[in-house]
């Protein structure tokens, strides 16, 4: 399996990070994207640090970066932060631009604002040829966070024909199809097993699996039966569970699919370490 978003650089791992990466390689995860926006663009390079602190073991799983400025800090954002993930992108280690987007549900940061920092990502992105990975909250009772998102990615994204990943969606099937249609990649996360998540498990129906993700988003939204718990790559075997259970395939079958498809978009290959 693989986890395509774990923040875990998050110092709620500070004290057992070894322990929680050696689960989850036995519970069979074999690649984690660590997600790279820290706690604002000051650390965004945390992810990168931890991919190479654990590179070449073979006893855990095999870890890919990314960089971003969250939507909850864009009003950090300055031409050092720029400037910080433009060095970043050009890292081997490092798949994609992200997580980066709106998010209309807590407002940390001003709505243009969080347009303007977007945008800026996505340029640097594009002059690094790096897909992106999209945060994406609406407020509540609204659909305005994905409306606007979308046609930001139709206008500015689009023409680069790079794509990218939905994360942790929590959309309707009309954006997730707009999406695929951008050439984008649809991630379920821990959600997808709450009860009261069935318009999500409704899109999932609908998504081809070969267009599916799995993450964990790690430390949050543990999945059941550990809701509630700090969550952990681990736990995407829940997810891919789930993911099974509403595609009506086995398990097995849906965790060699999304790592196959994560393999697919970001040309990566399964190397001696994470094969093992």
């Amino acid at each position: 399996m693989i986890d395509s978003h774990a923040h875990l650089d998050s110092p709620r791992y500070s004290q057992d990070r070894d322990a929680l990466l050696a689960r989850a390689w036995d519970a069979g995860v074999r690649t984690i994207l660590s997600i790279g926006i820290g706690d604002g663009p000051d650390t965004m390079h945390q992810a990168l640090n931890l991919a190479r602190e654990y590179a070449n073991r073979a006893d855990i799983p095999a870890i890919y970066a990314s960089a971003g400025v969250h939507p909850h800090e864009a009003q950090l954002a300055d031409d050092d932060a720029y400037t910080k993930l433009n060095e970043l992108l050009d890292q081997r280690e490092v798949l994609a631009c992200g997580e980066i987007g709106l998010d209309f549900y807590y407002d940390h940061s001003p709505r243009e604002v969080q347009k303007a920092v977007f945008t800026r990502q996505m340029e640097i992105a594009a002059a690094h040829r790096k897909p992106i990975i999209i945060h994406c909250r609406p407020s509540d009772n609204s659909t305005n966070a994905w409306d606007e998102t979308l046609a930001m990615l139709e206008s500015e994204w689009s023409p680069t024909a790079l794509g990218g990943i939905l994360h942790c969606f929590t959309g309707e099937w009309t954006h997730a199809r707009r999406a695929m249609d951008l050439g984008f990649m649809i991630s379920f996360a821990g959600n997808i097993t709450f009860p009261k998540a069935q318009p999500i498990r409704d899109v999932l129906v609908q998504v081809p699996l070969d267009r599916v993700l799995i993450e964990t988003d790690a430390p949050f939204l543990a999945p059941v039966p550990n809701r509630g718990k700090r969550n952990e790559p681990a736990w995407v075997a829940e997810v891919a569970a789930k993911v099974a259970e509403v595609k009506s395939i086995a398990p097995d079958e849906a965790a060699f699919r999304t790592t196959e498809n994560f393999h697919r978009f970001f040309g990566t290959t399964v190397t001696a370490e994470n094969a093992r």
